[in-house]
């Protein structure tokens, strides 16, 4: 019988992260096993708002059967013998959290501003007179000229799933979605969830649902702007000057 001790080989495992208060929260991050179960906390607490010590983490296989409790803060997590593919699920008992209250999940539970529609066009500046301004000045361009199959050779390499880094920025993720995209223009598009809080939404794009990712995580671009392969998550304190 092999120890929980003994870590295998491989320094790292990639597990799909739930959350309690989230229900709309799947996002997929790379560990590695020598991380303690408190680091991944701090790792888990940047992309969810739960606070450390708040924060109950419960391993589940990819069957869905509970395998352990993660509640020993200096322990690394090769001890629990996670799997590539299993889930690590948040749980969130305070109730003066960020996640608490469901507004996350339902933006309709955020009070909005509004405006009538003729203080509105009162204004001196606003984005629709800014958009007739630039549709008057800028002609729409050749895109809707484009095929339908406008740059799908380039997506013959990408699938879902994939580690990618984008290009300009070097921002890193996971590949999410690899298709047609209408409502954005003609041609192949490739949907990306980023590592941080690097985008502009949670995979839904004037109205239509690409993928899911936490919100300001997602973005859809052409797969020129794509490259995938070996694109580790970035650790922001291994930059750090000592």
């Amino acid at each position: 019988m092999v120890s929980r001790l003994q870590l295998p080989s491989d320094d790292s495992v990639d597990l799909v992260v739930t959350h309690s208060n989230i229900k709309s929260f799947s996002a997929q991050v790379r560990f590695s096993l020598q991380t303690t179960v408190e680091s991944a906390k701090e790792k888990l607490w940047k992309k969810c708002g739960t606070s450390v010590d708040s924060m109950r983490l419960e391993l589940y296989d990819d069957a869905g059967s509970k395998v352990c409790d993660l509640n020993d803060n200096p322990r690394p997590l090769g001890f629990y013998s996670p799997q590539n593919g299993y889930r690590l699920h948040i749980i969130d008992p305070d109730p003066s959290s960020v996640s608490s209250g469901g507004w996350l999940d339902d933006t309709s539970l955020v009070e909005k501003y509004k405006i009538s529609e003729e203080a509105y066009n009162k204004l001196d500046r606003n984005f629709r007179k800014f958009k007739e301004k630039m549709i008057s000045q800028n002609p729409p361009s050749s895109e809707s000229k484009l095929s339908g199959s406008y740059m799908e050779d380039l997506c013959a390499n990408i699938k879902v799933g994939d580690r990618c880094e984008v290009e300009p920025g070097g921002k890193r993720g996971f590949v999410k979605f690899v298709g047609r995209a209408e409502a954005l223009g003609p041609g192949f598009w490739v949907g990306i969830q980023y590592d941080e809080p690097l985008g502009k939404h949670d995979g839904m794009v004037k109205g239509i649902r690409y993928f899911q990712c936490l919100p300001q995580h997602g973005a859809i671009l052409r797969p020129d702007k794509v490259k995938v392969g070996d694109y580790p998550e970035r650790d922001p304190f291994d930059e750090e000057e000592i």
